[in-house]
């Protein structure tokens, strides 16, 4: 975990912070959650449905590939939480932090990937290929955006006087 820029600003030792980087990670982990679960779900019920034998291949691949992501996305947000169960106790927290916000970081382009598969699927079997695809790639670069280049031009607007007086964390 990278050490705070301006360590005085907060009051907590090392430990401290690890415990407190570690439950901010855990909300928002919390947040996504809901998320990829209601996706996963949806996803498996589809296979049940009557129109899913009616799926072309390229259909059929997208669906399997989505459902498979979902779940990778799942195991990713939910593994901190076995990390730290594993490892509870053996003086390690900051290497938890550390490894649990990439697990995090994957985890949302996994999810991003997930939200693409299944939004050209859905508007795929609804309006046809050209619109499923069209909506997939919108979907992708919207995440990308929201996700990815937002942080980024906050980041650059932030001033030095605005990072002095709140002292964030750094992400680990």
């Amino acid at each position: 975990m990278a050490e705070h820029p301006h360590p005085e600003a907060r009051d907590e030792t090392p430990l401290e912070r690890a415990d407190r980087n570690f439950s901010e990670l855990l909300q928002e982990l919390r947040v996504v959650q809901t998320g990829v679960q209601i996706l996963f779900a949806f996803l498996l019920t589809l296979a049940f449905t009557p129109r899913f034998p009616s799926l072309d291949t390229v259909q059929r691949a997208v669906y399997v590939t989505t459902l498979l992501l979902s779940m990778l996305a799942a195991a990713l947000f939910t593994a901190p939480a076995a990390l730290h169960r594993a490892l509870f106790q053996h003086n390690v927290k900051r290497v938890i932090v550390r490894v649990s916000s990439r697990l995090a970081h994957i985890g949302l382009y996994v999810l991003m990937l997930a939200f693409t598969g299944s939004v050209l699927l859905v508007v795929d079997v609804a309006l046809g290929r050209g619109a499923g695809i069209a909506a997939g790639a919108g979907t992708l670069v919207v995440c990308l955006g929201l996700w990815g280049l937002l942080p980024r031009l906050v980041q650059r607007g932030v001033s030095p006087s605005e990072v002095r007086a709140e002292a964030p964390d750094r992400a680990p």
